[in-house]
């Protein structure tokens, strides 16, 4: 089911040990710390192969998540904003990943942009508590989709690419 690249990027996360979510304050800190150590490896591990693909940043809670990820396809970025909440009953659900420029242009995709990743990604998730968080939500669910549904739109006529400067939507 997961392809050597997945494994490998996957492999070089760190997982989680906390598990707590934004109501419980004291262990939060802990989680957040842990969160962080994890994106900044995984984000260092795709700066080393040559695959970076996201930047994210948080509010100081570290209840909001927003950024920029992009998608290469035929020597073209195709970037687009990404954010999501951190769910009160994170870890046990993962967080809701949207691109919101996007919504509608694709039926793999809710409302407000957000992605659809019931199917493969959240039994997944849900199998890894506490152990998974941002950074594999972003290498097992945001990465893959982007794969697809990317490609697929731009092959469609639902995306076009678009100089540097402009909206790629």
């Amino acid at each position: 089911m997961v392809d050597d690249g997945t494994r490998k990027a996957l492999g070089s996360i760190p997982v989680l040990k906390t598990k707590a979510g934004p109501r419980e304050k004291e262990l939060w800190v802990q989680r957040l710390k842990e969160e962080y150590q994890a994106l900044i490896k995984y984000v260092q591990n795709n700066k080393a192969s040559d695959m970076d693909w996201f930047r994210l940043e948080s509010n100081k809670e570290g209840t909001k998540w927003f950024g920029k990820c992009w998608y290469m396809h035929n020597l073209h970025k195709y970037e687009f904003d990404v954010e999501f909440d951190i769910p009160i009953t994170y870890p046990g659900t993962a967080p809701e990943i949207a691109l919101p420029e996007l919504d509608g242009k694709t039926a793999k995709m809710y409302r407000g942009g957000k992605i659809c990743l019931t199917d493969h990604f959240k039994p997944l998730w849900a199998r890894n508590v506490p152990k998974f968080g941002i950074a594999h939500a972003m290498a097992l669910g945001l990465a893959p989709w982007l794969a697809v549904e990317v490609p697929d739109l731009i092959e469609k006529g639902v995306i076009s690419y678009q100089e540097k400067g402009a909206s790629s939507s």
